[in-house]
């Protein structure tokens, strides 16, 4: 009888052992509904479905389990609530992630670009969720996580900051409220531009500054030192910097949160009341507000009134500057004219002014640095960019030194130049030597033109690749053997140097296995069926990555097939981002009066009003993907029985139900036709005549990669039947042969 109770109880065990290693993961095909939940391994975080506060929205998200009263750390749709109990994560086997509304229209996806072959989601105790390869438990190789898209509350072990390879800016948006997890006004995130720092931002009002890192902690944030709840470090590598801490004993409880009214704030779980607790905050006072007194002034809170001029300078403004208006700063007593015996007078305490336009060198000594803003007539300040062990590393300001601040126990010291008259016996000679070598954008691998010459054969007519808008293309080989393409501008260029700084800006700092780089490889094959398919999801994700995930967050402007370019392994690489335009992080569209692109592939809005946006680069899509399938040109198309382009010709056989009749007939063998409609029907989704109704690129790649019902399109723009002339058109009554859209099956053709 004992060994009958024993075997029932260890097959008990193993029975409720099988259910508890399960309950935190979801398995490729399976869903989750309102109402059911995955935990973590230990059971300290939840995933399901909430309602926020007095809202009755749902949402997806993941909260505490074992205390925090269900405290939520993360939302996936936080801008797009359920309006009722049907939602339904589902799960595909290409490792995607889809939350679904009572129409199975998807409202959020996991955008994960790369294919897993046994795909599982699963919720780690750190409060991750990822979606990995069953077997394959290493950080590195998670195909998407929920880290890399924080909310408002950064977690222990969780980066904060900027990815220079994957384009991934990790900040934090506050909620509007309590009752609403959606954006709210505040964001809180990494800034790379000159010496990288976090900025508080409203809108695009600018809050608060951290301040650069000194080796300690953040510049502007004395109240950052070393305790007995958190350990804090700041990576700063040409690959990635960020910030992030981790909890020094597992029973302590402790998330940083960026609260509705812009505070960002550190709290603690105390188990005795029950309760979060506040630890600390970062805006402590008036003087933490970005430049509160102006450029040139200091502030400093234990003063009344607290802005006061840096020594050698007076309010620009006195009249308002004395009524207690201190936003225009202050000025020189007496201008920098460049001229022998300028110097330096040294602040101590100081919070250092706003780093963005700054330069750095991390190994140069403070002398070498003193020497190179003083060679540089346009340099007005520099400091150490590491105070620890004497000091170390080099920044040098360029222009008005904004947002400083002094506090009573900081060892940050700056030296801001000032005039001969201003420095009384403090005198510096000053070299006329150029420093143009330490001014250099880092990111940029420079070439003499001397060995560009050698590299093309002085631009030999044999070496010539291409002619485009910008001028010839060259192939050229350096010394190591890399190949590499050469644009060259010509004299008669419809473009300049602005496009040229423009597109090399772009490339140097986009990267993304869907972007071309600047050096790459050359190689023909043939595009049947399933190289197409791959084509145009890597174009998709290609787009996602520019308009979603990269730093710059860039609208391309002139996507069309000689700007897709394909490496050796068909892998499709957008390219040529001369006329490329960055968006701010709440821009959505812009307005120009000098409309640049190609015909056939531009927007309505933007060809005709010169407005382009996200969605400009949506329609080009919308353009390509037709003239994939069907291997033929938008623009020059011609049919027998119809005067319509390519885009007309797809619009009527899509009503018609014949949208197969598009298919290039050299892929009809090995076509999968549920995918060729799939794309043609996403396809004129893209091109709808307006804006709203386009989908975006996010959205784009879900419908490319799932079975998810796909809305009706409505008519697209620039379909119209047009009057060819004599020389265009055919009195034939056969379709005439038309042009074979030529992907290019290189990374050097030209525009």
């Amino acid at each position: 009888m004992k060994a009958i109770i024993i075997v029932l109880l260890l097959c008990l065990l193993a029975f409720f052992f099988t259910i508890s290693t399960a309950i935190d993961t979801i398995s490729a095909t399976k869903s989750l509904k309102d109402g059911e939940s995955i935990v973590s391994p230990g059971g300290i975080f939840e995933l399901g479905f909430f309602s926020p506060g007095r809202s009755k929205n749902r949402y997806l998200g993941i909260w505490y389990k074992k205390v925090g009263t269900g405290t939520v750390v993360w939302v996936a749709n936080r801008d797009v609530p359920l309006k009722d109990s049907s939602g339904v994560l589902q799960f595909s086997r290409q490792g995607i992630l889809s939350l679904v509304n009572k129409d199975k229209i998807a409202i959020w996806s996991s955008n994960s670009s790369i294919t897993a072959t046994s795909p599982v989601a699963q919720l780690l105790d750190t409060g991750n969720l990822v979606v990995k390869n069953e077997e394959d438990n290493e950080p590195e190789n998670y195909l998407w996580q929920s880290f890399d898209y924080p909310g408002d509350t950064l977690l222990p072990g969780m980066k904060y900051g900027v990815n220079f390879v994957t384009g991934l800016n990790r900040g934090l948006t506050s909620w509007k409220s309590d009752d609403d997890p959606s954006e709210g006004d505040y964001i809180n995130k990494l800034d790379p531009n000159g010496l990288p720092q976090f900025f508080l931002e409203k809108g695009l009002a600018k809050q608060f500054r951290s301040g650069p890192w000194n080796g300690l902690r953040f510049s502007g944030m004395p109240n950052l030192k070393p305790n007995g709840i958190y350990t804090y470090e700041f990576v700063f590598t040409q690959e990635e910097v960020y910030y992030t801490y981790n909890l020094v004993s597992s029973s302590v409880v402790s998330r940083l949160v960026l609260i509705p009214n812009g505070n960002l704030q550190r709290y603690t779980w105390i188990d005795r009341t029950k309760d979060w607790k506040l630890y600390l905050t970062a805006q402590i006072d008036d003087c933490d507000r970005y430049a509160t007194c102006g450029a040139y002034g200091r502030c400093n809170i234990d003063n009344s009134p607290a802005c006061g001029c840096l020594e050698g300078f007076v309010p620009k403004s006195p009249e308002e500057w004395y009524s207690g208006d201190w936003s225009n700063g202050c000025i020189r007593k007496a201008p920098l004219e460049c001229m022998e015996g300028e110097g330096f007078r040294r602040y101590t305490g100081i919070k250092l002014p706003d780093t963005s336009l700054s330069w750095y060198n991390k190994t140069m000594n403070l002398k070498v640095c003193e020497q190179a803003c003083l060679k540089n007539c346009s340099c007005t300040a520099y400091a150490n960019l590491d105070i620890r062990e004497g000091g170390s590393g080099c920044i040098l300001w360029f222009k008005e030194l904004f947002d400083v601040r002094q506090y009573a126990d900081s060892s940050q010291d700056i030296y801001i130049r000032m005039a001969k008259s201003d420095l009384g016996n403090t005198v510096h000679s000053r070299q006329q030597d150029s420093t143009d070598e330490l001014i250099r954008n880092e990111d940029l691998h420079l070439f003499g033109f001397n060995v560009i010459v050698e590299a093309t054969n002085n631009f030999s007519n044999d070496n010539k690749l291409g002619q485009g808008g910008f001028g010839p293309v060259y192939k050229g080989k350096l010394k190591d053997g890399q190949e590499i393409a050469v644009k060259r501008l010509s004299k008669n260029s419809r473009q300049g140097l602005d496009e040229f700084k423009n597109e090399v800006f772009c490339i140097a700092k986009l990267q993304h296995r869907n972007l071309v780089k600047l050096l790459d490889e050359k190689q023909s094959v043939l595009v049947d069926w399933p190289k197409r398919f791959h084509i145009i999801n890597g174009i998709a994700r290609g787009l996602l990555y520019l308009h979603q995930d990269s730093r710059l967050r860039i609208v391309h402007r002139d996507l069309k097939a000689s700007n897709v370019l394909l490496d050796q392994e068909m892998n499709p690489k957008i390219s040529d981002f001369g006329m490329a335009r960055g968006f701010r992080g709440d821009e959505t569209e812009a307005n120009t009066s000098r409309v640049v692109g190609t015909y056939g592939y531009m927007s309505p809005e933007y060809t005709i009003d010169g407005i382009f946006s996200l969605k400009s680069d949506v329609f080009s899509f919308g353009v390509l993907v037709p003239e994939i399938v069907s291997g033929k040109k938008n623009r020059g198309f011609r049919h027998a029985h119809h005067k319509l382009n390519l885009l007309g010709h797809a619009w009527m056989l899509h009503k018609e139900g014949k949208s197969l009749e598009l298919i290039d007939k050299f892929v009809k063998d090995s076509c999968n036709e549920a995918q060729a409609l799939r794309s043609i029907h996403v396809a004129l989704l893209c091109v709808q005549r307006s804006p709203g109704d386009r989908p975006s690129m996010s959205n784009v790649v879900l419908m490319l990669s799932s079975e998810i019902a796909l809305p009706t399109p409505k008519e697209p723009g620039f379909f119209t039947e047009r009057h060819l002339s004599d020389t265009d058109s055919s009195s034939t009554k056969h379709e005439q042969p038309s042009t074979i859209n030529r992907v290019t099956i290189t990374v050097l053709e030209a525009r």
